[in-house]
């Protein structure tokens, strides 16, 4: 390898924008591959010099005491030839001359370096593409292949699957083509790109391109609805109060909105003011069509739309289209009826709620007289009354009257207010004295005894006497 042969890497780097480090790494490995498919399984390494060219192969075996492999281990004596300081245990690396590939083993490089630069490629075209996804791409119609539109985007093959295409479009072969990538697959001939013209998103890019109020973020793109060939609708809302979302869509006397019809190949669409109002939003959705009132019903997720007699079909739209889409857009169900079905609507409604009033009427009625029913049939129970018997009261003992002038001091123990030891009085008491007691209890038992006296026929007072005990 030499000077030639960095310029025809060189070449193959412009011509299919594969970096040349990548190139050289794969040539490596396909060489590697191919020598252990010639000379058995061994440990080699390839480089390939950046700045000559030139190619340098490295044979790489273990030092043992005893050879078992001799294609990745060798002895310590073999080992100290190539290099003194070498011990058990070691790796060395031992150059092998270029002239080793023979004619079998340059052809299965040659065919593993095609392939590796192939593979190359298609991660390249891949990772570019990848990066698409969400976006237009353009291409040129190759040719219809099972209902499938193939599509030439220069390194990579784009292809429109039936249900990804509007049914008023057909292309002829050199057509030029707009679509919306969808996905980006591998397979055996390179990456293959998904494309769209069916999808939402295709329609507003399109609106991207023409209005530079969406593409800078003045104009955001709430909700979009789509029947492709036949209708869309697309709901705007403007961040600045001094751009109108729909005139800035629209554009002069239509341009803008004309150049996506034309892309469209004729289907209509309607721009609509987007409103956080779910009431309001239900009436713009319905646009061309004029609404009268919208009723809302939470919990059925309804909307009741009235408009005038001669707007119903408009409102319907052919075959239910503007309806259906609206209710799309908007997320709720949508009944349109005219003024006329909306009087008899209103009547038959009020007929059928004055006889639902009715029909509970006569439940309640039912019920109550099923209850009066259970009622009069359960057995009765009377009450037995009990005869008193009458228990004469326990006669009450009538206690001593204790003179409190003639009891002894001696008689009162007051265990807690004194220390009594075995010389009776002579400890120092905790409490108070009992005579002192004794003199306080003997004064309020003088005190009982006036009252006595004074009262006539007064409640006796409770004592305690000696005999209690």
């Amino acid at each position: 390898m030499n000077t030639d042969f960095l310029s025809a890497l060189k070449q193959i780097e412009r011509e299919r924008n594969i970096p040349m480090d990548m190139l050289l790494k794969a040539i490596e490995d396909a060489l590697v591959a191919a020598y252990k498919r010639n000379f058995g399984e061994q440990n080699v390494i390839i480089e390939i010099d950046r700045a000559s060219g030139e190619l340098h192969i490295w044979q790489r075996k273990l030092v043992v005491p005893e050879v078992e492999e001799p294609g990745l281990e060798m002895s310590l004596e073999e080992a100290l030839e190539f290099s003194p300081e070498a011990d058990i245990g070691m790796e060395i690396d031992m150059e092998v001359p270029n002239d080793t590939f023979g004619r079998i083993a340059a052809q299965t490089a040659k065919q593993v370096i095609v392939q590796r630069i192939r593979e190359a490629e298609r991660e390249i075209v891949y990772g570019e593409y990848i990066k698409r996804e969400g976006e237009l791409i353009s291409g040129t119609v190759q040719r219809y292949e099972r209902r499938d539109l193939l599509v030439d985007l220069g390194r990579a093959e784009g292809v429109i699957p039936p249900n990804e295409q509007a049914h008023n479009e057909w292309f002829r072969q050199g057509d030029r083509v707009r679509a919306y990538v969808m996905e980006v697959k591998t397979s055996q001939r390179g990456p293959q790109v998904v494309l769209s013209r069916a999808q939402p998103g295709f329609l507003v890019e399109l609106f991207k391109m023409e209005v530079p109020e969406i593409r800078h973020g003045i104009i955001q793109v709430k909700a979009v609805v789509r029947e492709a060939g036949f209708r869309s609708k697309i709901a705007v809302k403007s961040l600045d109060s001094a751009v109108d979302p729909v005139g800035a869509c629209v554009g002069p006397k239509g341009s803008r909105v004309q150049a996506v019809v034309d892309e469209l190949r004729g289907e209509k669409i309607d721009v609509i003011p987007w409103s956080d109002d779910p009431i309001t939003l239900v009436a713009n959705s319905l646009q061309p069509a004029r609404v009268l009132r919208v009723t809302l019903y939470e919990e059925e997720r309804l909307a009741l739309v009235v408009v005038p007699d001669s707007q119903l079909s408009l409102a319907i739209g052919k075959e239910g289209q503007n309806a259906r889409l609206a209710a799309r857009l908007t997320g709720w169900k949508i009944d349109i009826k005219s003024e006329s079905q909306a009087r008899d609507f209103v009547e038959q409604e009020a007929k059928i709620r004055e006889a639902r009033e009715k029909q509970r009427a006569i439940q309640a009625a039912a019920q109550a007289a099923k209850e009066a029913a259970e009622a009069a049939a359960r057995p009765k129970v009377e009450a037995v009354a009990k005869p008193v018997v009458n228990v004469a009261p326990a006669p009450v003992e009538e206690e001593e009257e204790i003179d409190m002038t003639t009891v002894n001091p001696d008689y009162f123990e007051i265990a807690d207010l004194q220390e009594v030891d075995e010389e009776g009085y002579d400890s120092t008491p905790i409490g108070i004295d009992p005579k002192e007691a004794f003199s306080v209890v003997n004064v309020l038992g003088k005190g009982a005894v006036d009252e006595n006296e004074d009262g006539g026929r007064g409640g006796k007072k409770r004592g305690r006497g000696k005999g209690d005990d």
